[in-house]
């Protein structure tokens, strides 16, 4: 046993002291503990990728990346471990189920950073179209509170507008009507006399009158105006402002969840990306739950005999220890009983 086998070996949280007593299984377990060792890598690696993606730090990457990696290590370690090959079949596969639901989810969990890995130009592509239409969706509610905020001050503006411009219609009215006086042009309105008349006149002091009326109006609500267009100004300017910085956050919109969305609009989108995602997550599942596999389909060995031999050896001694201790109990309370009876 060189020390490449023996680490592997210790890897598959196997015995080392019954695997030196049993070389026709080194090969068995050092597959098995390679299995448990490439698994833990992986998981090192996706945890690094999905924790940099969120904190954008290399050296938080790397140290969460190996501690994950470690966990997962020991964690398959120990449902490896804790497989025996003992009693009926039946007990077996029960004993064996829930630890392949757990190797499966957590198959799931490391297949997950390393898909998005693998799909990275794609995600960021579909991440730049989810940034785009967000954008669009926000234009969409800017706009809603724009109408909703600066509605009531734009109504009230046109209102104004509208009646200035009656006035001005009037006002151009009287002044075509006093043209046509003037040149004796002949209308319903008109005496159809070339000059400046008794109807001219009147109608020169109609339209200067209406003229005051547009100068009164106009003089009356300028200020009414002015102040419309401060406050439709203020509206605008605070929503622009909310959106620029709104939008610094959506051009942000690349953590780990706005990845996995992306991804997920990939898969809904392209039944490529969808087969191939399931794929590579099928692969790391039977990765991970291979060793598990590995240890219920096996037959039983020289390992699985010296080990329940060596268990049930602790399991007479205990118990041997645990009846010699009764019997001196049980004799020292019959001697105090012979020397001090009641």
């Amino acid at each position: 046993m060189n020390w490449f086998q023996k680490a592997l070996m210790v890897c598959s949280g196997g015995n080392i002291h019954i695997l030196r007593k049993t070389p026709s299984e080194w090969n068995k377990f050092s597959g098995i503990g390679g299995i448990v060792l490439f698994t833990a890598v992986f998981a090192s690696l996706s945890a690094g990728y999905a924790l940099f993606t969120v904190f954008d730090n290399y050296f938080a990457a790397v140290g969460f990346g190996i501690l994950w990696g470690l966990m997962i290590f020991n964690l398959d370690r120990y449902i490896v471990s804790s497989i025996k090959k003992t009693g009926t079949w039946w007990n077996q596969i029960l004993m064996t189920i829930p630890r392949l639901l757990l190797a499966g989810f957590l198959g799931i969990i490391i297949s997950k950073p390393l898909e998005l890995k693998i799909f990275e130009k794609e995600v960021n592509k579909q991440l730049n179209t989810i940034i785009q239409r967000n954008k669009t969706e926000l234009q969409k509610e800017i706009n809603g509170r724009i109408l909703q905020q600066s509605g009531p001050f734009e109504t009230e503006k046109k209102q104004i507008s509208d009646k200035i411009a009656s006035y001005q219609k009037s006002y151009d009215s009287a002044s075509v009507e006093l043209e046509k006086e003037i040149l004796g042009k002949q209308s319903g309105l008109t005496s159809g006399k070339v000059g400046f008349g008794s109807n001219a006149k009147r109608k020169a002091q109609l339209k200067e009158q209406r003229l005051k009326d547009l100068e009164n109006f106009q003089k009356l609500s300028a200020p009414r105006l002015t102040y419309l267009d401060k406050e439709i100004s203020k509206v605008y300017t605070n929503i622009e402002k909310e959106r620029g910085k709104t939008e610094k956050f959506e051009d942000k919109y690349n953590g780990f969840a706005a990845r996995l969305q992306a991804l997920d609009e990939l898969g809904k989108n392209s039944a490529i990306i969808a087969t191939a995602a399931a794929f590579i997550m099928g692969l790391f599942i039977t990765l991970e739950i291979s060793p598990v596999l590995i240890k219920l389909i096996s037959s039983i060995g020289p390992y699985d005999y010296l080990l329940e031999k060596t268990e049930n050896d602790f399991r007479l001694y205990s118990k041997e220890k645990i009846e010699k201790g009764n019997a001196e109990t049980d004799f020292r309370i019959e001697d105090f009983k012979r020397k001090f009876p009641k």
